[in-house]
């Protein structure tokens, strides 16, 4: 081999093991820099949780009438968002995805608790609903397209609180949720008023399961007070 075309190939070698590195490390960096801005959202709405559970503890002293919105929906669609990006980005099964996801499921639950809590205590009425999906690969080929279903309600309703959990994620308290309320692997699956909905849901399909769904539009409220 001519002398001249050793070094060129030598040199486009060199070139292409600059760019691999280049892009690994970027991508590294940028892994990194979402686990950390998604560990400073759980930080956050784990303030948000405490100030909640506060709040309600307020309010047994005072007027419901006080009660407004919180940040802790927002945060919590923020976190959900990240997370979504995570799984993609760095592999649903990674050890520190896993760990986020759990912490977020943990908080979702706690969020369901309370909105449970201030239902009771001040004559709220929350509309949400509880969605159960899986990421395993083949298992719920419609999971994907009912969380676009549900990204698109939330848009339309914007006082809709939707809680998604992964069903095989290893979690005592989210096992406990699904055998409360009897979910069976049919994903994905939706409970509205305790009662379990299986299989792909369209928006339509679903204006017609919740039509309370109907008080909230033009509204940003979490909760519809009953009439």
């Amino acid at each position: 081999m001519h002398t001249a075309d050793w070094k060129k190939y030598f040199y486009v070698f060199l070139v292409t093991v600059a760019i691999f590195l280049t892009a690994f490390f970027v991508s590294d960096t940028l892994g990194n820099k979402k686990i950390q801005d998604i560990q400073t959202m759980q930080n956050r709405v784990s303030i948000d949780i405490l100030s909640s559970e506060t709040q309600f503890a307020l309010l047994s002293e005072s007027s419901c009438e006080t009660v407004g919105d919180t940040s802790l929906s927002k945060d919590l669609d923020s976190l959900a968002a990240k997370l979504s990006y995570a799984e993609v980005s760095l592999n649903s099964n990674k050890e520190d995805v896993l760990w986020l996801k759990k912490n977020y499921s943990l908080l979702e639950i706690k969020d369901y608790v309370l909105m449970k809590k201030l239902s009771e205590r001040c004559k709220v009425k929350p509309v949400y609903l509880l969605y159960f999906y899986s990421n395993a690969n083949g298992s719920c080929p419609d999971c994907q397209k009912q969380g676009v279903v549900l990204t698109e309600l939330r848009k339309k309703y914007p006082g809709l609180r939707v809680y998604s959990f992964d069903y095989d994620l290893d979690l005592a308290a989210l096992k406990t949720l699904v055998s409360l309320y009897k979910i069976q692997p049919e994903l994905p699956a939706i409970v509205i008023h305790q009662r379990a909905e299986y299989g792909w849901k369209s928006v339509e399909d679903m204006e017609k399961i919740m039509p309370e769904l109907a008080t909230l539009t033009g509204t940003t409220t979490e909760t519809t007070k009953e009439k």
